[in-house]
This record gives structure tokens, sequence and C-alpha cells, in this order.
């Protein structure tokens, strides 16, 4: 399954990237990318637990970079 959400407050491309590298390491993301530019992030994970895959993403999030927020497009 594929989701694209906004990703607002994220200072910079190289944030971006160490992001993309500790959601990586979440059970059943089978892809991850996020774009600094647009503000975008779009995830591809299994179907089966997409509200627990989403729960771990914000949480990794959050550790990572408090200030950053996302919302589903």
């Amino acid at each position: 399954m594929k989701s694209t959400f906004k990703i607002k407050e994220l200072d910079c491309a190289n944030c971006a990237t160490q992001l993309e590298n500790s959601i990586r390491k979440i059970e059943g993301i089978q892809m991850v990318c996020i774009n600094f530019m647009t503000e975008k992030m779009v995830l591809e994970y299994d179907n089966d637990n997409k509200e627990e895959i989403i729960k771990k993403v914000k949480k990794t999030i959050k550790k990572e970079e408090p200030n950053v927020k996302i919302e589903e497009i």
C-alpha cells in the first residue's frame, strides 16, 4: 500500500535523509521517500498493518525531529 503525506517544518535536506533512514528501519516499511523541497513524504508499506505502521512512523518522526508534523494527503 502507498500513502502520501505533507511534511511540515523539516529543517533541511540532510534532516530529511536522516529521517528516511530511521523510517526505513521500521518493520513493514517497503519504501520511504522524503522530498524536502516539495514537503512530501511517500511511504509504501504492508497492507495489513497500516494503522500500526503509521503510528510507528509518527513516533519515529517525533523522536528524530520533534517539531515536524505530518498529515496524510
